[in-house]
Formats: C-alpha cells, structure tokens, sequence
C-alpha cells in the first residue's frame, strides 16, 4: 500500500517513475521550482489542511500546475500542494539562515526597510558580499546571521536548543511555529542529515534502538510524538502540553506522557 504522503500523485499526474504502479492521466518527470515565500504551508490538496511546511529557497519538484495549485514533493519526499504565485523559478541557493530569524533588507543599512522576516533554515543565494551585510536574492542580510549550504552544523541538539520557546504549531517546521517532528526535521537538516518529515517516519528511518543511559542527541519516540535529548537527564520537543518547544526531564516527561493516555515510549534511536 503506498503511503499518501510520499506518492507523487493525485489521479490526474503522476511521477514517471509510478507509471504502472498508479492511475494517472499523465505520468511526467516534472520541473523543477523554488519556495519564494519565507514560509509556505504544504496541504493536503487544494485548500486543505496543513500537512508540513516549506521554507524559502526550498527546491521542489512540480507536477501540476492547475487553478492557482501546484502539485509538488518536496527534497524529503513528501507530497503536497502549495499555492503557485510562492514558487518561482529555480535560483539555487548558496546560505541559509543560521539564527532563530532574520530580517532582509532594502539597502545595506539595518534603518532601510525590511523587506522580509526570515525564519531560521530559510534559503538564500549571495549575490555580493559587503562589510556588513550579503546582499541576496530577496535583500541584504546581516552576514553573522547566514552560513553557507557547505558549512551545515555539526551537532543536531544544539540546532534543536536553538528552536527552545518557538510556539507549537500542528505541522509546523520554522521558528514562527513548529511541531515535533518539525523540530527533529530542522535539527538534522541543518547538520546535512537527511530526515523524513513526519514522526512515524523518522522513527522507521533514523538512527539505531540501543539500551542504556541516554546521551546528547538521542532520540526518544512515542506513537505520534518525538523528542530529543540534550543530555543525559533532559528532553527537548516541541510538544502540545506547553504548546512550546520545551525543555523537561525525561524520566518527568515519559511519565507525563503516559499518564495523559498517550501510551509509553515505543523507540530509542542513537543518531
């Protein structure tokens, strides 16, 4: 049975590489396409629900554009819609933003206008380079907020700790709001580790079980939820009871979570 939400298809097209897997009226390979808002929602059709979300300068692959929607999956798998007026053409991104958000700017002064809120993740490609600022493709940047695509972090957790206070936001994946697996997704991603989208994903695919003491950068999994540890005592995830990305002891949280009826911890994963 294929799984929605990696199968780039809708009935009408779908990916070359379904032909004889799935009807579709059109199997095509696709275009390539960038994300031209700081932060789009990617639904589940037309309209719909969120089901995750894109960041600026995020490469996808389109499908199908069709009254305003664009049919899309995105650089880890998942599929989606997105309204097409936030795509534009591809302008491959050389930084991304490296602090909990940036503002770009009109001019290489930070009184001009800003023209944009960045979120951290969010891509840019450098045009120019000046004492203070990279100009960009959607303004000038405080250089000390980027770092370029080749220079990723090195140490999930600390990416993770960097996201401690954003609200919680079912389906979200930046600093304006995130959700669980969101903020696994931003941790690895940033340190170049590929990472599936949603929870049930990540726990299939990252990492290895082990027993024993917990350590930095270990992920703890419960049906529906993840977190990660900080140290050997302490959780950090963005979870609906503080509605905030939250620090909690572990041993706290594992009990906590049981207790309100959502089951025990079902995975232990060692990056």
């Amino acid at each position: 049975m294929t799984d929605r939400r990696l199968t780039p298809a809708n009935g009408r097209v779908a990916a070359m590489h379904l032909a004889g897997q799935v009807d579709a009226e059109r199997y095509l390979e696709g275009w390539p396409a960038m994300v031209a808002a700081p932060v789009v929602d990617l639904r589940a059709a037309p309209d719909g629900p969120r089901d995750r979300q894109l960041l600026l300068g995020a490469v996808v692959t389109v499908f199908e554009d069709l009254n305003g929607w664009s049919f899309v999956q995105g650089g880890d798998g998942y599929v989606g819609y997105v309204p097409s007026d936030r795509l534009a053409t591809m302008m491959p991104p050389s930084h991304f933003v490296a602090t909990a958000a940036t503002h770009a700017y009109e001019e290489e002064d930070f009184k001009s206008p800003d023209l944009l809120g960045l979120p951290f993740g969010a891509r840019v490609q450098v045009l120019d380079e000046r004492r203070k600022f990279f100009e960009t493709n959607v303004g000038f940047v405080p250089k000390s907020h980027l770092r370029a695509l080749d220079r990723p972090f090195t140490d999930p957790a600390t990416v993770a700790q960097l996201h401690f206070g954003v609200p919680y936001l079912w389906g979200g994946n930046s600093t304006r709001g995130i959700d669980c697996s969101g903020l696994i997704a931003a941790a690895l991603q940033a340190c170049a580790i590929p990472c599936p989208a949603d929870s049930d994903m990540q726990q299939a695919d990252l990492g290895a079980p082990f027993e024993g003491a917990f350590q930095r950068g270990d992920l703890l999994f419960w049906k529906g939820h993840v977190g990660m540890l900080v140290d050997d005592t302490t959780l950090i995830h963005a979870n609906a009871h503080h509605m905030a990305t939250a620090y909690e002891p572990v041993e706290r949280a594992i009990l906590r979570i049981e207790a309100q009826g959502d089951g025990p911890v079902v995975a232990r994963k060692r990056l």
